[in-house]
């Protein structure tokens, strides 16, 4: 048996050891002289969810579905980190969590946020503006960052900047969405 399992080991070794070296090569492509392989850039891989990134932890009252908040932001495309859009040094924006009244990812965002907190929204174009964008500033599919401070919650988002007219019982006029591209719902 022993003979038989030698014979076999060494027969094997002779027909296979020729083909043992053997590599199926593909040809490099030559490149003419002086001519370099183009380059691919590393990009930021596009996230599938919400990112969610408390700068600050904020200490007063928490925001919920359903509540009027005041915030203050700062919008910027992921690719290309080019602002478009920023209520630093205007008024502060106004909206009622949950209430479509901005993208799907403000909605998600800020809920569980405390009045004095700031966050960073990393939000997928399918929670902003999906295929469609916002032109001419947001392309369609992008992602987008946010930078969002907490101002207000319930009553105080209204207490909060609202003259001593408009505390006295005056409506105060509505903000106009139009020029904000938070405001817009997702398309």
């Amino acid at each position: 048996m022993k003979a038989f399992q030698i014979v076999l080991a060494l027969s094997c070794a002779v027909l296979l050891g020729p083909v043992a070296g053997c590599e199926d090569k593909v040809p490099e492509p030559e490149l003419p002289p002086g001519s370099a392989v183009p380059k691919v850039q590393p990009s930021e891989p596009e996230p599938a969810d919400l990112i969610k990134e408390d700068i600050v932890v904020g200490t007063g009252q928490e925001a919920k579905d359903g509540d009027r908040v005041r915030v203050h932001y700062t919008g910027r495309l992921l690719k290309t980190k080019a602002e478009f859009d920023s209520s630093v040094g205007r008024e502060p924006f106004e909206f009622t969590i949950g209430n479509t009244e901005v993208i799907k990812g403000w909605d998600l965002g800020v809920v569980g946020m405390k009045v004095g907190g700031k966050r960073k929204l990393t939000i997928p174009s399918q929670l902003a503006y999906g295929e469609s964008g916002s032109p001419p500033k947001i392309p369609g599919k992008s992602t987008l960052i946010f930078d969002i401070e907490l101002l207000g919650v319930g009553d105080a988002a209204n207490d909060a900047a609202a003259p001593a007219d408009d505390k006295a019982g005056k409506t105060k006029p509505a903000a106009d969405k139009a020029a904000k591209p938070a405001a817009d719902k997702a398309a």
